[in-house]
């Protein structure tokens, strides 16, 4: 094995040694509480070799929660049949509903809320009747029904699921193509 690919799987266990020792923290600490000093101890790793991978305990959460939410985000844009998009959300809520409870009561929902507006942005973005809107009403519409979707999902979550997902699922397409209709009109 090449010295660079030895280094890269080396640079790589570090990356996954942080990240897990960062989320078995934030199972029983705010993340308000949590250093870098604490990871890289939990870890088994330098705090060089976690300044080679991240900036800041912001970045490993983002590292870990993007490609996460990107996959059902991927699923949705690459037009999987509705029912098999419900069956996959359905899926991904029921073991995501923990995870969000828990960034809720640990402090680092706004990281798993950026991940998820970045994704949206890209959501909308890939729609051909998205290029009829110019900004800024184009990037004012993404930041409102993002937001809008995002509490939507979240009360859903946090309150255990009452409704059935179809009924959420209604609900966020009658807003989304209301506000889109009421802003083609103006």
């Amino acid at each position: 094995m090449a010295a660079t690919d030895h280094s890269q799987l080396i640079k790589q266990d570090s990356k996954d040694y942080l990240t897990t020792a960062l989320l078995q923290l934030l199972e029983k600490n705010s993340y308000q509480s949590i250093n870098i000093s604490q990871v890289v101890r939990r870890a088994g790793v330098s705090r060089m070799a976690f300044y080679r991978n991240f900036n800041s305990l912001d970045d490993v959460l983002i590292a870990y929660f993007s490609p996460i939410i990107s996959e059902r985000f991927s699923e949705i844009i690459q037009q999987v049949s509705p029912d098999a998009k419900l069956n996959s959300l359905e899926n991904y809520f029921q073991e995501f509903s923990e995870t969000l409870k828990r960034s809720v009561s640990q402090g680092y929902e706004p990281i798993i809320r950026q991940v998820f507006n970045a994704n949206m942005e890209l959501f909308y973005n890939s729609f051909p009747l998205f290029a009829e809107i110019k900004n800024p009403e184009r990037k004012y519409y993404i930041k409102f029904m993002s937001d809008g979707v995002y509490s939507i999902w979240r009360e859903w979550l946090i309150t255990d699921q009452k409704e059935p997902l179809e009924t959420i699922h209604r609900l966020l397409s009658t807003l989304q193509h209301s506000t889109l209709t009421a802003l083609k009109k103006q």
